[in-house]
Order: structure tokens, then sequence, then C-alpha cells
């Protein structure tokens, strides 16, 4: 089983055109202010200033989502991580939020409530560890 990624941002809450901006570079792969400004700009209904996407895309480098690089005299924002790892990122945050309620009747009353295909997949996901740890112990 993989580690979860590295790096991993610092923050994963994102606001919305937080989101939307990360789901455009994903797409990109990298893109100038002015690369993302124009895509938003295609909705006429949409109106948003420049500076606003140069604002969110320092702050999503400031939580630990983006790198921005320099090349010639344009800066490119690029994704830290790709649309799957974030996904399970924020997966395993909300589980340990979950989790951190603490109470053991509130998680078995979540597990009592599971249909059969999510009963399975935990089935799937406890003999995985349960496969991960027995590896574990034999490489010591």
């Amino acid at each position: 089983m993989p580690p979860l990624p590295d790096p991993r941002p610092r923050q994963l809450s994102l606001g919305p055109l937080e989101a939307e901006i990360l789901d455009l570079l994903w797409t990109l792969g990298s893109a100038t202010v002015k690369d993302i400004h124009e895509r938003i700009l295609v909705d006429p209904d949409r109106e948003l200033a420049y500076a606003s996407v140069t604002t969110v895309l320092r702050r999503l480098t400031q939580k630990g989502w983006l790198v921005c690089d320099r090349q010639d005299r344009a800066f490119r924002w690029r994704p830290l991580v790709s649309r799957e790892e974030a996904k399970i990122l924020q997966a395993h945050d909300r589980l340990q939020h979950f989790l951190d309620v603490g109470n053991p009747d509130v998680v078995a009353a979540f597990a009592d409530a599971l249909d059969g295909a999510s009963v399975e997949k935990l089935d799937a996901i406890a003999q995985r560890l349960k496969a991960v740890r027995q590896a574990r112990q034999e490489e010591k």
C-alpha cells in the first residue's frame, strides 16, 4: 500500500474559486495568470479581476498546492499533487476527522448503516491492511 502522497499541502481546505483554479491547473498541467483568467472569462456571465486570479494562485502556493516557476518573463503555476493524490489526501483527512469523534457508538452506528457493497469494500481494505502489516513484519 503506497504511503500518503508527499509533498502534502499544508492546508487541505479550498474555497470555490481556489478549487476551480486548481482544477484548471490539473487540466492544463501548468499555466500563467493570463491563461487561467482567460479560461474563466470564457463564460460571458462571469466577472473576475486579473488580480483576483493572482491572489488565489499565491494563496494556493502558500497552502502548498502549487509551485510557481519563472519561464522567460512569465510566471507559470503548476500543481504539486495530482488530482488523484488530492482525493487520497482529502479522504484521509475526512476519515481522521471522523475517527477523532472517538465515540465507538457513533462509529458502530455508521458501520451498521453501510450497504452490502460498502461492507465488501471495508473487508477488502481490512485484508489489504493485514497483508501490508504482515509484509512489514517479515521485512524486520
